[in-house]
């Protein structure tokens, strides 16, 4: 029998164009999930 090297290929297409459309959102998605904490600015309690 002669393996179906089109067929493999196609799996490997897909399987290629899965985990990128996955990082693609997994990219999208993370930088708005932690909330970006706030810089806090320490008041100078020597100037009361």
């Amino acid at each position: 029998m002669k393996p179906n090297y089109q067929y493999e290929k196609r799996q490997r297409e897909l399987e290629k164009k899965k985990k990128k459309a996955e990082k693609e959102l997994k990219k999208t998605t993370v930088p708005e999930t932690p909330p970006v904490p706030e810089t806090v600015v320490p008041q100078d309690k020597t100037k009361d």
